[in-house]
């Protein structure tokens, strides 16, 4: 006997026999491909420098807040920008190698007519490359526009609140509406005083950018951070931090686990198929093929099969990543600057991947059957074994428990913690029924099965096949398991959230109308507002990001800096105060109960955050409100926030009383409803990444799904002949499939329900303080969708088997 021979036999003459196993590999590698792409382009993401191009050393301040001084610690980029002392230049130029070091500020600015204005410092030219076409450069006092004349006086508003007529001393050219001050201007009416974005270090002739480099960075020590080469793109351009983030979230933490389900998946395929072949592998045990023999068999086997599956499954990975990152460009959540990296690297990790799955799956599915004698392995081939597997058993029983202890450590938790307790809830379960498939087979049959018995033949025909062919039910009922439990937890999840968010703010938004502009509100607005007919209360509210430390970890919470009155805030926003008394008094701040609850912090006490430009602080908690996910997380006066923030412009405007007519030179008007309206598509934004896991992870299951139950039809066919050579039609046949199908889906969906439940209400409980929301069209949509998925993937090759009327077919 060969084995190498036998596989590529089997291969040649029966290649049906393999096509799921086939299918069940390339979507894996799909899967593992385009996570991995996504993963590569975060780890290697850059940004081609354009202002800095030809600034060959750049000094900037790290971008990443950190919990400790380690380089282990737990850090997040910075909501904005973190700015360096502008006694940084001095100490830059003095750098031996240094011809000069320049300042670079730039913020915003409000035209005459509240047109938006991009603001620099003209020092900044000496790197950028802009050029006067006529005029001078400005001096204090003095402007260069991309468009005016000469002489003439504008005026313009800076974000630390001054409004003054700065003369045109020159005109330049420049992409967009542009103003140059004079750096001492610039410095000064930035909104954050003393403060600059960035040191531009020119070298010597002959000093080259490494060299200026290092001593540049012995010059600043840990004050700022040295970048060069491709480096400096990230530095003019912060977002690349955050995509980075999320892009490494996406390949790592949601590819990790979709690999996972791929894999675990895939194996479960390949010992489907291993396991449709016993009578096979008996009948070559019988003629005196050794145990190694088989197994090597096995081997080789799926050393033909994974490699060209993987390959085959690499390509629709690759339009897969291609597809997601063009997606996230589009909206916003990549720089377009960003290009998707796909080397041989992940593909080649996809290949391997589902070689090492079909390999390992393949000998644990022919282990036993090579073990056994001939005889015995020719009856477990007929009738399947009631035997219990005294290793999968003792490990799907563990899971359980492991499950039921992390439900139980869940609900007993509050806020982050026990969202992060309840992710264990899915995995274990799942990973029970992976491992307990064919005794919850057994059970799910004469628990649904039940029914059939009074439905007529077919049915009970269907009800006796499901109990005594447990492990292929169990081979179909897992994908449709992982489907239902994933889709419906990263689905719903968003449904609960998005739901207590726009409940909290139709009963928080008090507010009659609420006013924006770009690039930001004039620093007078409130005021005017007031002045307005009818209006009786106003407030201006900074929007802002801070960092809060959460179960050992930085997150995001929204912040409110508000300008106004503490009795004006509440008549237009009704922030469900719980406990304290709210004030807007500098060094102090209000919290949502359930950031202060996840933080750990009551009122009374400080709670340690970063502001938006990094700057930690520690104001004190003067009051918690119920309302934070609708409104804002965290809210304070407006001077806590303003010195860190890019634009310190505010946001936003919120009136009681008045008219459209009467605020729209202001801005922008906007009714509560409209403001409802435009926050709940900044929400439907945000549910966009997880509906995409959602549809990645639960459409592969569901393929895989369908995959395997075409397997197990396609495997009967001697079967259904025989059933057709005693009298059966084909509508019986085809009506007990049908009833097989449906007993199978039905336990999945139940199943898989169970799981998500069990996840979602400490999950929910934890981030919002409710239950979940599950909307039943939704779920419906799940179901029937699964549903409708196992009837078609068993009827559509039942019909084509009982068109043969040969038995052995």
């Amino acid at each position: 006997m060969y084995p190498n021979g036998l596989a590529r036999a089997a291969l040649r003459f029966k290649p049906s026999a393999f096509v799921g196993t086939f299918v069940a590999l390339a979507l894996a590698a799909m899967i593992v491909a385009a996570c991995g792409i996504l993963l590569e382009t975060g780890v290697r993401a850059e940004v081609p420098p354009q202002r800095y191009a030809h600034a060959p050393v750049v000094a900037a301040a790290d971008q990443r807040a950190r919990q400790s001084h380690a380089d282990d610690g737990d850090n997040q980029p910075v909501p904005d920008r973190a700015r360096l002392d502008h006694s940084l230049v001095a100490a830059a130029a003095a750098a031996p190698g240094a011809r000069t070091a320049v300042a670079d500020v730039t913020f915003p600015a409000r035209g005459p007519h509240g047109s938006p204005y991009t603001a620099h410092n003209w020092g900044s030219t000496a790197f950028t490359g802009e050029r006067l076409t006529t005029g001078r450069a400005p001096g204090p006092g003095e402007v260069v526009l991309t468009h005016g004349t000469v002489g003439d006086r504008v005026t313009l508003t800076t974000p630390d609140g001054t409004r003054t007529a700065y003369r045109v001393a020159g005109l330049a050219r420049a992409p967009g509406a542009t103003a140059w001050f004079a750096d001492s201007d610039a410095v000064r009416h930035s909104g954050h005083p003393g403060r600059i974005d960035a040191v531009a270090v020119l070298p010597k002739p002959g000093v080259d950018a490494e060299t200026l480099r290092s001593q540049v960075s012995r010059a600043l020590g840990h004050r700022a951070l040295v970048h060069t080469g491709d480096d400096r793109g990230a530095v003019e351009d912060p977002s690349l931090a955050q995509a980075r983030e999320l892009l490494t979230g996406l390949g790592g933490s949601f590819g990790g686990i979709a690999t996972l389900v791929a894999v675990f998946t895939a194996a479960g395929t390949v010992a489907l198929g291993v396991g449709q072949r016993a009578r096979e592998l008996a009948l070559l045990r019988a003629i005196g093929t050794t145990p190694r023999q088989i197994r090597r068999t096995v081997a080789t086997e799926a050393l033909l099969i994974a490699p060209l599956a993987g390959v085959t499954g690499c390509l629709p990975g690759v339009a897969l990543a291609h597809w997601w990152f063009g997606q996230l460009q589009d909206k916003g959540a990549v720089p377009d600057a960003v290009r998707l990296s796909v080397s041989w690297i992940p593909l080649v990790s996809a290949v391997g991947t589902v070689l090492v799955t079909a390999l390992s799956a393949g000998y644990l599915a022919a282990r036993r059957g090579s073990r056994i004698k001939p005889g015995q392995a020719l009856g477990e081939a007929s009738v399947e074994p009631l035997r219990i597997g005294w290793i999968r058993t003792p490990l799907g029983l563990a899971a359980v428990a492991g499950g039921c202890v992390c439900a139980g450590l869940a609900t007993s938790l509050s806020g982050e913690d026990a969202a992060n307790a309840a992710l264990g809830i899915v995995f274990l379960f799942m990973l029970a029924v992976a491992l307990l498939g064919p005794l919850v087979a057994r059970a799910c049959a004469a628990l649904f099965g039940l029914p059939l018995r009074g439905a007529g033949a077919p049915a009970a025909l269907a009800a006796a096949n499901s109990r005594t062919n447990a492990r292929r039910l169990a081979s179909a009922i897992t994908p449709i398991v992982l489907a239902m439990a994933f889709a419906s937890v990263l689905v719903f999840l968003q449904t609960s959230t998005d739901k207590v968010t726009a409940d909290q703010q139709r009963a928080g938004v008090t507010a009659d109308h609420v006013v924006t502009a770009e690039p930001g509100l004039a620093p007078d607005a409130v005021r005017q507002a007031r002045q307005s007919s009818e209006v009786t209360a106003a407030v201006g509210l900074l929007r802002a990001s801070v960092l809060v430390p959460v179960s050992g970890a930085l997150e995001s919470a929204s912040a409110q800096g508000v300008t106004g009155s503490v009795r004006d805030l509440a008549a237009v926003q009704d922030l469900d105060v719980r406990q304290g008394r709210l004030t807007l008094r500098p060094g102090e701040i209000a919290v949502d109960a359930g950031l202060a609850r996840n933080a750990h912090v009551r009122v009374g006490e400080r709670l340690h955050l970063y502001l938006p430009d990094g700057t930690r602080a520690a104001p004190v908690v003067v009051a918690t409100y119920g309302r934070g996910m609708g409104l804002s997380e965290v809210t304070m006066s407006r001077a806590g926030l303003a010195a860190h923030v890019s634009s310190a412009f505010d946001t936003e405007l919120w009136t009681k009383g008045g008219t459209t007519a009467g605020l729209a030179p202001l801005g922008t008007v906007l009714d509560r409803d409209g403001y409802s309206a435009a926050q709940s598509l900044d929400r439907e934004l945000n549910a966009w990444a997880n509906a995409v896991m959602a549809a990645v992870l639960g459409g592969f299951a569901a393929v895989a799904a369908a995959n395997t139950l075409v397997m197990t039809v396609l495997a009967r066919r001697a079967e259904l002949g025989t059933l057709r050579l005693i009298g059966s039609t084909r509508r019986q046949i085809l009506r007990m499939v049908r009833w097989e199908a449906l007993l199978v889906t039905l336990a999945g969906i139940a199943l898989g329900t169970a799981i998500a439940v069990a996840t979602l209400v400490p999950m929910t409980n934890g981030l919002t303080g409710q239950g979940p929301y599950i909307p039943p069209v939704v779920y419906g949509a799940f179901a029937g969708g699964i549903l409708l998925l196992g009837l078609t993937a068993v009827t559509v090759p039942a019909r084509a088997a009982l068109r043969r009327e040969t038995l052995g077919e």
